[in-house]
């Protein structure tokens, strides 16, 4: 869907998430179980909740000046870099709504919507948008699951004239491999955007399409990040799913040339200042930091497809 064709409120509010130029250069700090398990490897669950504080507001108050948009968890991020303004009054906000983690088995994982929060309440918080994170995999047998519930996320959202950013995390279903070979990695990403987007998604928050482990071609990863650009009809940023800051370059750079509009990242930007504190911790997401997120924006205003182009 073009951008101009989107309703007048949903339309100013995805246009909160972009950089000059309607291409977006989002900063993702809504990770939960993951950073505690980044924090105290030996003890996800002793993570205090002002350990947790404490590296968001770094990274946010570093960060989110030069990002066009943020995206938070509601449970630690929010509460903490709003109020301690760590937050860019000139960056604009995502509230992320689902759960940490997945229900059921691996084979066929649940999303769960965070208790007490909805589109409504992300709404007054002051955001521009809702972020939801499905694990997904069209061949899985709560597939049709997975969908309805994006459904009604999308269709909440709309009704207070918020975008939804989908993120769908693909996985294998077989119990032995945790590693989905790459053809059938590219063919489960692109077949999720046919499915999942009209649903009533406004932005897809995508993997890349190629398992860059498998895969050092970027022949392959150009082919397969414009399948996805025709795939999707509506503007898809990139996440960076824990690469190296290198390697997301190179993703980043392939896929913008190929019909991306940008990214939604986090750990290939800070996730070395993890294990850092105090003032080790706040020099280099000043200065790496600050380096790398713009290096990235400057790449995604020169190759990424603004949100309202045609598609």
């Amino acid at each position: 869907m073009s951008g101009t064709a989107l309703p007048l409120g949903r339309q100013r509010a995805i246009q909160q998430c972009t950089q000059e130029g309607g291409t977006f250069a989002m900063l993702a700090m809504d990770q939960r179980g993951s950073l505690k398990r980044a924090l105290r490897p030996e003890d996800p669950s002793a993570v205090s909740f002002e350990e947790m504080a404490a590296i968001k507001e770094a990274v946010v108050g570093a960060l989110s000046p030069h990002a066009s948009a943020t995206l938070l968890d509601p449970e630690y991020g929010y509460p903490v870099c709003v109020p301690r303004r760590a937050l860019s009054g000139h960056s604009g906000l995502l509230l992320a709504l689902e759960a940490s983690g997945y229900e059921g088995q691996p084979t066929e994982r649940r999303t769960r919507l965070l208790d007490n929060w909805n589109p409504e309440r992300i709404r007054k918080a002051g955001a521009s948008g809702v972020k939801l994170l499905v694990y997904y995999h069209p061949e899985a047998a709560n597939a049709q699951e997975q969908e309805a519930l994006v459904a009604q996320v999308a269709e909440e959202c709309h009704r207070w004239d918020l975008p939804l950013f989908l993120e769908p995390l693909h996985y294998s279903l077989d119990p032995s491999t945790k590693r989905v070979p790459n053809a059938e990695r590219r063919r489960i990403v692109i077949e999720t955007a046919r499915r999942l987007v009209p649903l009533g998604v406004d932005v897809l928050k995508a993997e890349f399409p190629v398992d860059v482990a498998q895969t050092q071609d970027e022949v392959e990863w150009a082919d397969a990040c414009a399948e996805l650009s025709e795939a999707s009809p509506v503007p898809w940023v990139l996440l960076s799913a824990g690469v190296d800051y290198d390697t997301f370059h190179r993703q980043l750079r392939v896929a913008c040339e190929n019909g991306a509009s940008g990214m939604l990242c986090g750990r290939a930007i800070w996730k070395e200042s993890v294990g850092l504190r105090g003032a080790e911790r706040t020099a280099f997401l000043h200065t790496t930091g600050v380096e790398r997120i713009q290096r990235l924006a400057a790449l995604i205003r020169g190759l990424a497809r603004p949100f309202w182009s045609d598609r």
